[in-house]
């Protein structure tokens, strides 16, 4: 698996969309681990497979840097004037 590819394999493993939450991400692993948690399921690999799917997807958002310079605010919320908020 190609590294820009891992987080596009894990979310296809887990069976969601490239747009999702923490909360989705955490709903969907526990649905898919009671299906094939190892006393219910013969298939002893796939729970191996969503284990390091949603370890991958977590780690990346527990660890995500968030950029706060007024560059990116503007990229990412250009509705706010953001000069306007810290007058002093």
């Amino acid at each position: 698996m190609e590294d820009k590819n891992i987080f596009h394999e894990a979310l296809n493993i887990l069976g969601l969309p490239p747009f999702v939450t923490k909360n989705e991400i955490k709903k969907r692993y526990r649905e898919l681990a009671k299906k094939y948690h190892p006393d219910v399921s013969s298939d002893k690999d796939k729970i191996l497979e969503l284990n390091r799917a949603y370890s991958l997807l977590i780690e990346y958002i527990d660890n995500f840097r968030y950029s706060f310079d007024e560059q990116e605010i503007g990229k990412q919320l250009p509705h706010i004037n953001h000069n306007s908020k810290f007058k002093m």
